[in-house]
């Protein structure tokens, strides 16, 4: 510790602390340009100069470390003509355009010559002059290289923490300008990040260009709906309608930053898409009623189901209050616990609920902290941008070693130690290798390096790193984190993968390691779903159905007996339609059409459905083959509670009125539950969450008072669960074809971000992802129309080559309706075999693939 006095005021602060951050934690301001939080010091702007005692420079604060008995003042006559003199240098060629820039009102430019600026200029040169018109350097971000002040903020974020590398620096001195590669952002992530930390109106969002000044804007706290990481946002909206999102470094798992789909991608708000009215079937068609009509026809279609089974699923993207609700009305309204909250996979929860004693409800950024953190499967540049930039900033800053085993590559590849790059659906097998090696190797260190051996490394492929560097990493550091995508669930393996995961985890603790673990879900609140009981095998809280004590709680609680067995999940009550045994189906905020992985038999199978209650916010395809429609709110228009990949509690608030018709998810299950003359209580939002708080175990003590704007961290399940015995590891079955996978893009997530128009500028065309050996096998190149042809089906697309991709592996993201991607997929089958041809020859049937056979695990 060092104690240091600033302004008379006195202070202990940790060793290495530098006089910035002394004074801010004393709340004594220090202007700066150039600082960044997350960022080592720059010290380029010279705003933050002050003075030491016994030094005769003035030295800046943002990277001057304090030292014991240090004195310092920040406020002499000096400091503020030292201030003045660099602002004044700074308005010599800063344009005076505040009435039509966009920062005008926020600009940190004016705010500092306010506070410190001269009030005549010294200057009278002509203004230096690089363009006469704003640079669009990308659909979402215009420049106005004029009013650059040099800070190198975008540079750095680019760089450092998004790891894209697409801004840069030209010329010097005075006449140093920032830029993209020959003027375009097209290589980069599009994500925003420079023109959230641009103190001026250098770099601007080309979407809410000229559209609000900020005190015309009502600014709304709350979480992305995109992805997992939970990411804390501020929604500007004007007059009701959305304007904007930015976000706060003091606030979130995200620290300011966020992603392409976070920052540009919620203005499918107010897509037209939006479901107005209630509709009923009518003769082969859907006609719109009013509410009321719509009460009577379910009513009168309810009493038809009689013995039949009822199923509900219901989409990971709603709020916890919902998802508790809609488990409650199926179980003791309906009577069944045929409940599932995934479309696009099975939910093993025999298998999965073990695991629960391994989540680490901690934050992201602590759980990152760990020696090592080991990522499993999927594509976290992808599928969790955000957490991609809190692990980079783990791997350089805090030295933290990165493992990869993935079919797929990252950009996080480039800074982890050790990549295992596995065949699709060979993970558990990969899993499995690095588990023995662990376990031969727990009394002795193990060689940093091995050579590679195919025949046991999980289906490696040639020249990655191998199952004995990964073991070896992991048992050399002193903590271990493992980060599960979710994309294992994809897999008819998955059961035996999360079985090798619970065993990985196993060895890890007894080795002393400390092991913690979470899972990078796509979607929002994929962890809420699960805690509140949108699950056939559990009750909220993990609770086993069979659990007799469990189940008389909910039974005290709920005021009703409740059914004794596991239900169906979404894949067997598909089943059950088909064979006509499912007298009603109740979806919501759910596209099964679109997402279940057997576009064929998911089709057959609602259109068999005795009833089918589609409750969604848009029209989808799911939509189309309903009985009855019902609006409901959407993002943004109601509030409620996510609980993110960390475990994190976090107010989702509303910002804007459902349109039309629509009412409030909640306000509609109360409908239909009256249909039933039944009741649901709690019903009110705050009520239902105190009814969580008080009878699901990770939930207590919560309260939604107490969620400030970093939330609140939920506790353990306080459920233990019996872990079953390994199941063999199957061998690869050879395809003497590619691979295809699916996953979500860079800037689309599900088809929710499907609907936004501003994202569709960034990336409207779908495409087909694959390595550049393949493509030269195939005489293809860059840009080319193909067509992936499966034994069921086929697409079209464009080409995009990938020179980390490895051979035998096709990509196309499950984001763009229009390909129809599950229409090429089996159930039971994944990856998918296919061919991909040119768009021109695919007319006749080649039986060349033209590739290498590719070991498929199952």
């Amino acid at each position: 510790m060092a104690r240091v006095t600033i302004d008379e005021h006195e202070l202990e602060v940790e060793a290495g602390s530098t006089i910035l951050q002394a004074a801010q934690a004393l709340g004594i301001e220090i202007p700066t340009f150039c600082y960044l939080k997350r960022l080592p010091p720059l010290a380029s702007c010279r705003m933050c100069l002050v003075e030491i005692a016994g030094q005769r420079r003035l030295q800046p604060a943002c990277a001057t470390a304090v030292t014991d008995g240090m004195v310092v003042r920040t406020n002499t006559p000096l400091i503020a003509e030292t201030r003045s003199s660099m602002l004044d240098m700074l308005l010599a060629n800063h344009p005076l355009d505040c009435p039509v820039c966009d920062k005008g009102g926020e600009c940190e430019l004016q705010d500092m010559v306010m506070a410190y600026g001269p009030r005549r200029s010294g200057f009278n040169d002509p203004k230096r002059v690089f363009h006469s018109h704003d640079i669009r350097l990308s659909p979402v971000i215009i420049m106005n290289v004029n009013r650059c002040i040099q800070c190198q903020r975008c540079v750095r974020m680019c760089e450092e923490v998004v790891g894209a590398v697409a801004l840069g620096t030209v010329e010097k001195g005075m006449d140093t300008a920032v830029t993209g590669f020959e003027g375009s952002l097209a290589s980069c992530d599009q994500c925003g990040n420079c023109v959230e930390v641009c103190p001026v109106g250098a770099l601007m969002s080309f979407p809410y260009r000229y559209k609000a000044r900020p005190w015309d804007l009502v600014e709304t706290d709350t979480v992305c709906p995109h992805c997992g990481t939970g990411c804390q946002l501020t929604v500007g909206s004007r007059k009701g309608e959305f304007m904007r999102v930015r976000s706060k470094w003091e606030h979130g798992v995200n620290r300011e930053t966020l992603c392409a789909r976070g920052r540009f991608g919620l203005d499918f708000v107010a897509s037209r898409d939006r479901i107005r009215t209630p509709m009923v079937r009518r003769d082969g068609g859907l006609v719109p009623v009013s509410w009321d009509e719509a009460g009577a026809y379910l009513r009168r279609r309810l009493a038809e189901v009689g013995d039949k089974s009822v199923g509900g699923l219901v989409s990971p993207r709603l709020p916890n209050e919902v998802l508790y609700q809609f488990q409650k009305l199926m179980r003791t309204v309906f009577r069944t616990n045929s409940i599932d909250c995934s479309s696009r996979w099975s939910t093993p929860f025999d298998t999965l609920g073990p695991l629960a004693r391994f989540y680490t409800r901690a934050p992201l950024e602590e759980v990152t902290g760990n020696d090592r953190v080991l990522v499993v499967g999927g594509n976290v540049t992808e599928e969790n941008p955000v957490t991609e930039y809190l692990l980079r900033d783990s791997a350089r800053r805090r030295r933290v070693e990165l493992l990869m085993l993935a079919a797929r590559p990252s950009r996080l590849d480039a800074d982890a130690r050790a990549v295992l790059r596995v065949r699709p659906g060979a993970e558990a097998a990969a899993l499995a290798s690095v588990v023995a090696e662990l376990t031969v190797a727990a009394g002795q260190a193990l060689p940093d390096k091995a050579p590679p051996d195919h025949a046991t490394n999980g289906g490696a492929t040639v020249g990655d790193d191998g199952p004995h560097r990964l073991a070896a990493a992991l048992l050399d550091g002193g903590s271990a984190t493992v980060l599960v995508s979710v994309d294992l669930m994809r897999s008819p393996e998955q059961r035996t993968t999360l079985q090798q995961l619970d065993r990985l985890l196993q060895l890890l603790q007894a080795l002393g390691k400390a092991p913690a673990m979470q899972f990078l879900f796509d979607r929002a609140n994929q962890l809420g779903a699960w805690d509140m009981g949108a699950l056939p095998a559990a009750l909220p809280g993990w609770r086993v159905i069979e659990d007799g004590s469990a189940r008389a709680g909910f039974e005290q609680a709920w005021g009703t007996e409740l059914p004794t067995a596991p239900g169906a999940d979404f894949e067997a009550m598909l089943d059950l339609c088909e064979q006509g045994r499912m007298g009603a189906l109740y979806i919501v905020g759910s596209d099964p059409l679109a997402s279940f992985p057997d576009r064929g038999f998911v089709h057959r199978a609602l259109g068999a459905a005795g009833l089918l209650i589609v409750q969604d916010a848009y029209l989808t395809g799911t939509s189309a083959l309903a009985d009855i429609v019902l609006p409901a709110s959407g993002y943004g228009e109601e509030s409620g509670t996510f609980t993110n990949n960390e475990g994190r509690v976090q107010k989702l608030s509303k910002f804007r009125d459902p349109p039309f018709e629509a009412r409030s998810n909640l306000a509609i299950l109360d409908f239909v539950a009256a249909l039933r003359d039944e009741g649901l209580h709690p019903s009110g939002q705050d009520e239902i969450f105190d009814e969580i708080a008080r009878l699901v175990p990770a939930y207590q003590g919560l309260t939604r008072e107490a969620l400030g704007p970093d939330g609140a961290f939920t506790g353990a399940t306080g459920v233990s669960l019996a872990v079953g015995g390994p199941a063999p590891v199957p061998a690869p079955t050879v395809y003497d074809q590619l691979a295809l996978v699916t996953g979500n893009g860079l800037f689309h997530n599900g088809y929710l971000s499907e609907r936004s128009e501003i994202l569709n500028t960034i990336a409207d065309e779908p495409y087909v992802e694959m390595s550049p050996l393949d493509a030269a096998r195939l005489g293809l190149t860059e840009g080319d129309p193909v067509v992936v042809r499966s034994a069921r089906d086929e697409l079209s697309a464009k080409l995009r080559l990938n020179r980390h991709f490895p051979a035998g592996l096709v990509f196309v993201p499950e984001n763009y309706s229009v390909l129809r991607l599950n229409a090429l997929m089996r159930r039971g089958q994944y990856p998918c075999p296919v061919k991909v041809e040119p768009a021109q020859t695919a007319v006749a049937v080649d039986s060349a693939s033209g590739t290498q056979p590719l070991e498929l695990g199952g």
